[in-house]
């Protein structure tokens, strides 16, 4: 990777540590048919809680034990104006969008994103709020679409090119 604020995970995707636990129950999954979509097609919107106890486990999780993700102090005096969340738990977040919607995972053939802001996450009883939304960009060639993702937190762009090629049926 070149671009230290870009990420890039080709093929399938998985779910990130215990985020179930901590978000809206999905819609039952659906089959989406190629030929049922078209460009402007929107995918249900969903808010995905995130407390201090998330990132605990995403740490545990992914091994990334950074103080920024867990230790409010010093994430201040690095800088920050609090905790904040894993970039890739934001990015495994967002794609559940896209992965509740194909119900298939292994639908996505590719998927970037450029993060833009931190999820600050306060040490109090809400924590922070993931809100993303998807709608198809493109059709593609064999039965894949683009679909485009926005990605806020407090108000803010948080995921910036936010992009999934997913293979419908």
């Amino acid at each position: 990777m070149t671009d230290p604020m870009t990420a890039s995970v080709p093929g399938s995707v998985t779910d990130s540590a215990n985020s179930a636990a901590n978000s809206v129950a999905a819609p039952a999954a659906v089959k989406i048919a190629y030929s049922d979509v078209e460009v402007g097609t929107e995918l249900p919107a969903r808010s995905f809680p995130v407390d201090r106890a998330a990132l605990v486990r995403y740490a545990g999780a992914s091994g990334d034990f950074n103080p920024i993700h867990w230790n409010e102090k010093f994430a201040k005096e690095v800088g920050l104006p609090d905790v904040i969340a894993h970039g890739m738990f934001t990015m495994a977040e967002a794609i559940r969008v896209v992965t509740d919607w194909t119900g298939d995972p292994g639908a996505v053939v590719e998927y970037g994103v450029r993060f833009t802001r931190p999820v600050v996450v306060p040490n109090d009883d809400r924590g922070a709020v993931i809100e993303v939304s998807g709608k198809v960009a493109a059709k593609l060639d064999d039965n894949t679409v683009r679909v485009d993702l926005t990605a806020t937190s407090a108000g803010q762009k948080v995921l910036g090119m936010s992009r999934a090629v997913v293979r419908l049926g």
